[in-house]
């Protein structure tokens, strides 16, 4: 009998030790934050024209929030879209890959985890270490043409 006490007490005890390692893991993970490059497109042309690919000269409107919510960048309310050369390192990983294939006049969002943004380090002062990062984004132009195909160095 005191052996059934026993093995029941045990039993009971692994529980709560499986529970409390569980709820441990929860918490210790933040709200909002992601282990994989996450793409989302929120709108996408009716026709695709002009897509972006590896080496292309891109221009892209971008705000870039923390899970919070809090935005510490944007090209948005500049007025002005930021343009680098995909898929060559100029830019952080999130963006190289999250933006490939995508359609002059396309919506994307980017979950991009710290590994693929700014990892541990972070960007002092408004991107901490091993902050997740929200980015919309709008691709405006690939390789000088916009949304008619048109050839214009400024839209």
């Amino acid at each position: 009998m005191a052996n059934l006490r026993l093995n029941s007490a045990m039993k009971a005890s692994s529980i709560l030790i499986l529970i409390l390692l569980i709820a441990a893991t929860l918490v210790s993970a933040k709200s909002g934050d992601v282990t994989e490059l996450q793409i989302g497109v929120k709108h996408k042309p009716a026709s695709c024209e002009i897509q972006a690919h590896k080496g292309d000269k891109i221009k892209v409107h971008y705000r870039g929030k923390l899970t919070d919510g809090t935005v510490f960048d944007s090209s948005f309310e500049r007025g002005t879209p930021f343009e680098f050369e995909l898929g060559s390192g100029q830019v952080i990983k999130g963006w190289d890959q999250g933006l490939l294939g995508a359609c002059v006049g396309e919506k994307r969002k980017l979950k991009i985890p710290a590994k693929m943004g700014y990892g541990e380090r972070g960007s002092s002062p408004k991107i901490p270490g091993g902050a997740t990062l929200i980015f919309d984004t709008e691709l405006i132009a690939v390789n000088g043409k916009g949304v008619a195909g048109d050839d214009k160095s400024e839209l």
